[in-house]
């Protein structure tokens, strides 16, 4: 059965017992979305593939061609989760830019949403997507898209006015229409208390505990980028140790004429 966003509301509101959790991660090819379809909440098509597999040193220059391409690869092979695709950045940097790149995602893949970055300015925007149909999760701390002008990736709500300028932000996307709010690089407690006041669910990533779910970045929690590692990522795999090791296995099988063997070869 295809996860809705009402699925995913009922985690943090069930109607009996306790709220559970919500799963995400990232995905950008049929490959892995199928292998993590069946288990997995939510995949997020982001713009992180930017970094992860087209070698930049930020997000910036992904761009809707290349996020609709990656999209689509993904739901092609999903059944189950619920597939989000990220906007890229200098897709909606004004109302009408950003309404048609909406439309635009949703004609040409089977994305169950949308996702941009923001806070309180984007609520208009966010607002007039949403009137088109089209479900918006909301993004707001550490912002990829705005690094640069950040100064570059700091933690977000140190201080009492940050904590305050994120809760109103929060509020203002949830009153827009946001279906799901995704916190990054935020301090716990802050995104513990943002959390407690939304009625939509809430998605960390580096931001504690608190949240009503959690994201990776594929790549990262499988251990296979290597340029660095974020203090909130756990590697639930050494995945390029063991490739590594593989392709030096393959190698020595072709050296010594292991590979192929006759059963391996036609006859």
């Amino acid at each position: 059965m295809k996860n809705t966003l009402g699925m995913l509301y009922a985690k943090k509101h069930p109607k009996e017992g306790k709220p559970s959790k919500i799963s995400a991660i990232t995905a950008y090819d049929a490959l892995f979305a199928g292998l993590f379809d069946p288990l997995i909440d939510v995949i997020l098509v982001g713009d992180s593939l930017n970094m992860s597999f087209n070698g930049r040193v930020d997000t910036l220059s992904a761009h809707m061609d290349m996020m609709i391409y990656h999209t689509q690869a993904v739901c092609r092979a999903t059944k189950k989760a619920f597939v989000i695709m990220d906007m890229p950045y200098g897709s909606y940097t004004h109302k009408k830019q950003g309404i048609q790149n909406a439309l635009r995602a949703y004609q040409e893949t089977q994305a169950d949403a949308i996702k941009l970055e923001g806070g309180l300015k984007r609520a208009p925007l966010i607002k007039a997507i949403v009137e088109e149909g089209v479900a918006v999760v909301g993004h707001i701390g550490l912002l990829p898209q705005s690094v640069r002008g950040m100064g570059g990736y700091k933690v977000q709500g140190k201080t009492p006015q940050s904590a305050h300028q994120l809760l109103e932000d929060a509020l203002a996307l949830q009153e827009a229409g946001v279906s799901l709010l995704v916190i990054e690089g935020v301090i716990s407690s802050v995104a513990s208390t943002i959390t407690a006041r939304l009625d939509i669910p809430t998605i960390g990533i580096g931001s504690g505990a608190g949240c009503d779910g959690q994201i990776l970045v594929f790549s990262d929690m499988l251990g296979l980028f290597q340029a660095f590692k974020p203090k909130f990522v756990r590697h639930y795999l050494q995945g390029a140790q063991l490739i590594q090791e593989a392709i030096k296995n393959y190698i020595a099988d072709i050296e010594s004429g292991n590979f192929p063997s006759p059963a391996e070869s036609y006859s």
